[in-house]
Order: structure tokens, then C-alpha cells, then sequence
């Protein structure tokens, strides 16, 4: 599997409908009209992955205040988001991408460089999808730590 063509800065976002840690279908229409951001990260309960959900959570109050919805899209299974979730108090909307057919739409799965090797993995990203349905911000190959904040940032002045 290969990664697509990275989505750039006004490309049009590509739809998705994914199971949420219930096993409830959301869809990216769902949210349509509304300022979602998007992150994909490889894997639940692994501590970088923690740490950037736990970001979001703590800064979920000053992006909500912003218009902003977020997701969190990662390869686990339901179950293994649940616990996520559950673990650390997590309180915005965790999908599963099993297949990651969404990750690869969105360029978010492919070569990546792990420990001086080129693998095929998650390539952790950040999108933010306007109200027209557009992406208004593009991230790739962010690191966990202080991902969050940079993001707010961007977030606030977009």
C-alpha cells in the first residue's frame, strides 16, 4: 500500500464514514457547515498517541470556542478506542479506519521514516475542514508534543 497525493490547502476534503469507539457510523457529512478537525495518529494507549489525545482534550474547551469539532482517526478497533477513551477521559469522537482506506484518501497512511528506516505506517497528520468542505489546514508529520498548541494557534488566526 502506498500513500496517495498529500491534500493541500483548499482541495476539497474526501468524505469518510467510519465506526466511533461505540461501534455508532459518523460520517464527515455530519458535520457539514461546521469547522472539524481532523487528526490521525497511529495508535491508541501507545504514550506519543496519549499524549496528543490528552492535548486535545485539555484544549478541546478553546477549540469548541473557536467553531471547532474534532475526530480523532486511527487503524484501532472500536473496542480498543473505548478503552482509550475511557483510560484518559477522553471527550471528542474517536473513528476507526481498520483498513485505513480513510487514512490513505487523505494521505495520512504510507512511506514514512521510523528510526533512520523507511516503513509504511500512519503518517501522524491534522487537517482542519471549513464549513464549505474544504481543508483550511494541512499538517503532516507533526510530533505529539506540542502538536496541539500549534495548532490552536493556526486554528485561532485561519
Amino acid at each position: 500500500m502506498t500513500v496517495s497525493s498529500r491534500l493541500a490547502e483548499g482541495d476539497p476534503a474526501p468524505d469518510f464514514t467510519l465506526p466511533d469507539d461505540t461501534g455508532r457510523e459518523v460520517s464527515l457529512q455530519d458535520f457539514a457547515g461546521q469547522r472539524v478537525l481532523i487528526y490521525f495518529y497511529p495508535r491508541a494507549n501507545t504514550p506519543g498517541c496519549t499524549t496528543q489525545a490528552c492535548d486535545f482534550r485539555d484544549s478541546l474547551a478553546e477549540l469548541n470556542d473557536l467553531g471547532v469539532i474534532v475526530l480523532g482517526i486511527s487503524p484501532d478497533k472500536p473496542e480498543k478506542l473505548a478503552e482509550f477513551r475511557a483510560d484518559h477521559g477522553l471527550n471528542f469522537t474517536l473513528l476507526s479506519d481498520v483498513d485505513k482506506r480513510v487514512m490513505t484518501a487523505w494521505g495520512a497512511f504510507g512511506e514514512k521514516q521510523n528510526y533512520g528506516k523507511t516503513v509504511q505506517g500512519v503518517i501522524r497528520s491534522t487537517f482542519l475542514v471549513e464549513p464549505d468542505g474544504t481543508i483550511g489546514l494541512a499538517r503532516y508529520n507533526v510530533r505529539a508534543s506540542g502538536h496541539v498548541a500549534r495548532i490552536l494557534r493556526e486554528v485561532a488566526a485561519a
